[in-house]
């Protein structure tokens, strides 16, 4: 299973649970509305967590959307 508080956006700080929080809060389906949300803004300094994940490993704010959709997160 999934560690929820692994942190995905590092230069925000925000863990994969609070990403799925506003995922779902604000209905959003698609990287590019994520990516520009105001609510909780995620993937705009360093950009890496938008698909390869900070640490090169795929967990990246595609994984969590795509998660979130599955209805495993």
């Amino acid at each position: 299973m999934f560690d929820k508080n692994r942190e995905i956006c590092v230069c925000n700080s925000l863990s994969m649970q609070e990403i799925a929080e506003c995922i779902k809060k604000n209905d959003i389906t698609t990287l590019e509305a994520l990516l520009e949300n105001q609510e909780c803004p995620v993937g705009d300094k360093c950009e890496s967590c938008h698909e390869e994940g900070y640490e090169n490993d795929g967990y990246s704010l595609a994984m969590v959307l795509s998660l979130v959709k599955q209805g495993r997160l």
